[in-house]
């Protein structure tokens, strides 16, 4: 569960780190700093928990100099508090050193049985910069934590989390609560992260909002902050024909629910008119499954090129149900020489998954397309085999992929990560277990298409329709068919203008 943030802003550990840096040379000394991310620490313990005693574990370093503040004001406020060192008192340097300087009890080794009789822990032994697995007694620590019905609350991130791309360092702590300062960090919201942090509290300590500026970040969380401004909300001279023309290629007589599942989401989520071009073995049965959506026959992708003649159809999906095949891949490319806005899914992808460079060379011939590529992981892996693994995780393959296709990289997950080719970054954290059934995909699909057809930016567009797919999940709970996603959408989108207002 993530609590509101302050701004859709992510830093990574270097930028957090310049953030701090930006806050000392303005006037506000480091040790203010730690004085007020332990004491948010302490507020947030003290508000979801009543008095117990408690195990404060501290490493080496700074995070360990935010465990000696929490230390100390819980102390003050009643709490019995035991405090575990990893590493010498008198090794402790800058801030840190001044902290345990101001702690007036006892400092403890720390050791493998430490936390046996706390009822309550709190790790503030590694920060999100750590880069090697954890190690001895923190490791043994560490694997108590997911065993453990105590409370555990993580400072910063729980040790062994990678800040930037929400790897395991091995096996890190399980929080219960984790309390972060100024922004969130992208491995926060990343898997397996995510799953580590438990409540995601981010917390003010003082740091001017003139650092965003100085650091820069180009990784966002996924929500409304991050893209209002573009939101396409209903105008009150508006029309259906200002609203954009969509269109959802479908595939074969047996494989048309898939494009009609995407023409229905693109429909709901705001595309003023919505056509199923049709192969002519499919019109039949389109026709019967049919009512507000069009339906337009076409002849290969010659007739495609003669639909798309159509300026006022001005964004156009393929992939669902189109099938893995050379047709595929030729009408593929015959909508990308058109002035249409693209959204290439499914068997769109795959068809290119041995020449994929024919679709990038495609796509940049006209600088500033806008092209949404929504592959999951299987899709993405055969399109770009190399980029398995990257340093900076997650977001990293995201931005190559982005970069080397010229279009907005979509990479479908519990995690979704959204790029464009400049580097942008968006990780989405709404989305439920629930939206992993057949068809899912396909609505996602139409949910972008609906923005682009209606003048979003493509990455503004996938990041719109991602969240939104998000919230419609949400909204239904268990139980839930891609079906019923499209019709979910008046409620979310209801209660999103409300927020906004």
């Amino acid at each position: 569960m993530i609590s509101d943030l302050p701004g859709p802003e992510l830093l990574t550990t270097d930028e957090m780190y310049r953030a701090d840096a930006f806050a000392i040379a303005a006037g506000t000394p480091g040790r203010d700093l730690m004085e007020a991310a332990g004491a948010a620490v302490a507020d947030a313990i003290c508000d979801r928990w009543d008095v117990r005693a408690t195990a404060v574990l501290c490493g080496p370093g700074n995070k360990g100099g935010d465990g000696f503040v929490i230390a100390r004001l819980l102390g003050e406020r009643g709490w019995p508090v035991t405090l575990y060192l990893l590493g010498d008192l008198e090794k402790l340097t800058g801030d840190a050193a001044l902290a345990a300087s101001d702690w007036q009890g006892q400092t403890h080794a720390l050791s493998e049985h430490c936390t046996d009789r706390a009822q309550l822990v709190v790790d503030a032994l590694f920060g999100a910069g750590l880069t090697r697995p954890l190690e001895g007694v923190a490791a043994k620590l560490a694997a108590a934590s997911h065993l453990s019905d105590v409370p555990h609350i993580s400072v910063d991130v729980p040790s062994g989390i990678d800040g930037n791309t929400g790897a395991d360092r091995g096996q890190p702590f399980a929080a219960d609560l984790t309390v972060t300062f100024h922004r969130a960090k992208p491995g926060h919201l990343l898997m397996p992260g995510r799953l580590r942090c438990g409540e995601l509290v981010v917390a003010p300590i003082g740091i001017p909002k003139g650092s965003i500026a100085h650091t820069s970040p180009k990784a966002f969380h996924n929500g409304p902050d991050l893209w209002v401004p573009q939101f396409p909300f209903l105008r009150n001279d508006g029309h259906k024909y200002s609203r954009g023309h969509a269109v959802v290629v479908s595939g074969d007589a047996t494989s048309t629910g898939a494009a009609r599942l995407a023409a229905r989401g693109a429909l709901r989520a705001g595309a003023g008119l919505v056509t199923v071009a049709s192969p002519e073995e499919s019109l039949a049965v389109n026709a019967a499954h049919l009512t507000a959506i069009m339906l337009e026959e076409f002849d290969g992708a010659p007739g495609l090129t003669a639909m798309l003649a159509d300026k006022r159809k001005n964004a156009v999906l393929i992939g669902p149900g189109s099938g893995v095949s050379s047709f595929t891949r030729a009408r593929t490319l015959a909508i990308l020489k058109t002035d249409a806005g693209v959204v290439l899914d499914a068997d769109a992808l795959t068809s290119f998954q041995e020449f994929p460079d024919m679709c990038w060379s495609a796509i940049l011939k006209t600088p500033g397309r806008q092209v949404v590529l929504t592959p999951h992981e299987g899709e993405f892996g055969r399109l770009f085999p190399d980029l398995g693994e990257h340093p900076d995780g997650k977001p990293g393959r995201v931005r190559e992929a982005a970069k080397r296709s010229g279009a907005v990289v979509v990479l479908k997950g519990p995690d979704t990560v959204i790029s464009d080719p400049q580097g942008r970054v968006a990780i989405n954290a709404n989305a439920p277990p629930t939206l992993a059934t057949a068809g899912s995909g396909d609505v996602l699909a139409g949910f972008v298409l609906a923005q682009l057809a209606q003048g979003v930016p493509a990455f503004e567009a996938a990041c719109i329709g991602v969240w939104l797919h998000g919230e419609a999940a949400t909204h239904f709970g268990p139980g839930l068919i891609a079906e019923d996603l499209p019709e979910l959408l008046p409620d979310v989108l209801e209660e999103l203008e409300g927020h906004i207002g």
